[in-house]
């Protein structure tokens, strides 16, 4: 069953340390959530493939590279004449990201220019809040959802909040919240339960999403692993100790990884789930992010299924 993302694919201008000088020292990694988790998905044995735009420029060129040696489809890439978007990540002592972003071609994906062909092949569909920010690629992604949805895949959401990429938190929580009735699997940090429910507190937040439709809610809790509601049964899966270096990407693969071992049961994406299996599925995840967590970059640090054996 094949995984299709929708959204941004950008680099990643990741602080690595510093020089001899004391300058902020960058590398040019390959990311965006959608991207990412479209990569973890696939490193982990999925079949995958990502809908999206790039620049027309190196960085662009090196981004199609990277999904195309990761095995991830990008029989929906498209190239804009603008600029690669650029996203500069700054990271502290405790390895925690702040970002500062460089809009470009990402944003202007139009809804003609979506693959109906590939969302057709779909049997989950993912996307996240930072291409729901500026038209065209708003319409474009919600387009794109609904299209998946009305053919029976699974659609799977992570908002996903930037704090810079909005005019307001008003406008962001209207437009993270406004794509929830169609969503079968949401994953959230701790962040982004009181935007999205107006609770900060999991098992009100998970329930006010039930309420709304969605089967299967994630919340992130760092190195205390994640919270679960499915069908009304809830739990905590831990997390796995490792030593941080860089926390970027570790949400994506985590999802990557829920996403690789659903996609491949063979009653389909969540029929016949039992918790058993689930609490399974999020300990290997867990386990996933943990080792994406102990390397530096997104997609670089995602681990492979052999690793993980």
């Amino acid at each position: 069953m094949r995984i299709v993302t929708i959204g941004e694919i950008l680099i990643d201008l990741t602080q690595t340390g510093v020089n001899g000088q004391n300058i902020p020292v960058y590398a040019a990694n390959p990311g965006g959530a959608p991207a990412n988790v479209a990569v973890a998905a696939a490193r982990l044995g999925a079949d995958a493939a990502f809908v999206g735009m790039v620049g027309s420029d190196g960085f662009g060129d090196y981004l199609t590279q990277v999904l195309e040696e990761n095995g991830v489809s990008t029989q929906g890439l498209r190239t804009g004449p603008g600029a690669t978007t650029l996203a500069v990540v700054s990271v502290n002592g405790q390895g925690e990201r702040s970002f500062q972003f460089m809009r470009g071609a990402d944003a202007l994906l139009t809804a003609d220019q979506v693959d109906e062909a590939l969302l057709a092949q779909a049997g989950v569909v993912h996307f996240g809040s930072v291409s729901l920010t500026a038209d065209p690629a708003r319409t474009a992604t919600l387009h794109a959802v609904e299209e998946a949805r009305q053919q029976g895949a699974v659609v799977s959401y992570d908002p996903n909040y930037r704090a810079a990429l909005w005019d307001s938190r008003e406008e962001a929580v209207e437009w993270m919240r406004r794509p929830l009735p169609m969503v079968d699997i949401l994953k959230l940090s701790d962040e982004e339960m009181e935007l999205l429910s107006g609770s900060g507190d999991p098992q009100e937040c998970s329930r006010r999403m039930e309420e709304q439709g969605i089967s299967l809610v994630l919340i992130t809790l760092g190195s205390q692993g994640v919270f679960y509601r499915f069908r009304g049964q809830t739990g905590v899966v831990p997390g796995v100790a490792t030593r941080v270096a860089d926390t970027n990407g570790a949400g994506d693969t985590f999802l990557g990884a829920v996403l690789s071992r659903l996609s491949r049961r063979t009653q389909g994406v969540l029929d016949g789930l039992e918790r058993g299996e689930l609490e399974d599925i999020l300990a290997f995840a867990n386990r996933a992010a943990a080792v994406t967590c102990s390397r530096s970059g997104a997609i670089p640090a995602m681990p492979t299924l052999e690793e993980l054996k």
